[in-house]
């Protein structure tokens, strides 16, 4: 069973942000980029609950190729992708999203 995956409109940007970062350096990076972020997401529908908590309201996904995290929490009606993080940014930066 899959879950339906929601992005925070915060999340969105901090992905469209990221995108556009390796975009401008190397397309080839930046659509490896795009995979990497679309099967952490497609993972995550398959099993939410896999990935350990990262604080007591969410779980997080590392990237394997991309210093990235994707931070999300189980709700009722869908899985919510609050951050697309980057590993190097001030931990909890996202947490007003909650």
């Amino acid at each position: 069973m899959t879950h339906n995956v929601e992005l925070h409109p915060d999340a969105e940007e901090d992905f469209l942000a990221a995108y556009a970062w390796y975009s401008e350096r190397s397309e080839t990076a930046a659509r490896a980029f795009l995979r990497e972020i679309d099967r952490a997401i497609l993972r995550i529908s398959e099993g939410p609950e896999r990935w350990p908590t990262y604080d007591s309201l969410t779980r997080r996904f590392l990237l394997a190729r991309f210093p990235f995290s994707v931070i999300y929490r189980v709700a009722e009606r869908a899985v919510e992708v609050i951050a697309v993080a980057h590993n190097k940014r001030k931990p909890g930066y996202w947490r007003s999203r909650l």
